[in-house]
């Protein structure tokens, strides 16, 4: 797997889009321990899956306009055989 570097302000934004999907994860973990009304969870369940895929949006977005593009300015074809299957799992 290819080795690159991100900015920090990419990945700041990324970890405080974490930080929040898991805090909010936290909350729903506190809404069945506080026995809340199943349709509230599922619904902050949502929300939480809507976070997770925004952030893995938005790091796909970065690594095909960042690491793709300088793999292939470096010749490194097998990065794009990486993606594809990286995409397929994040979208299982």
């Amino acid at each position: 797997m290819s080795k690159h570097k991100h900015s920090n302000e990419s990945k700041k934004a990324v970890i405080n889009r974490l930080s929040r999907a898991i805090g909010h994860l936290e909350s729903v973990k506190k809404m069945v321990e506080e026995d809340v009304d199943c349709s509230e969870v599922l619904i902050q369940l949502s929300a939480v899956r809507s976070a997770i895929n925004n952030t893995g949006k938005v790091i796909l977005k970065e690594h095909i306009s960042h690491c793709i593009v300088h793999a292939i300015e470096e010749g490194d074809e097998e990065v794009i055989q990486e993606l594809d299957n990286a995409i397929d799992k994040f979208i299982k």
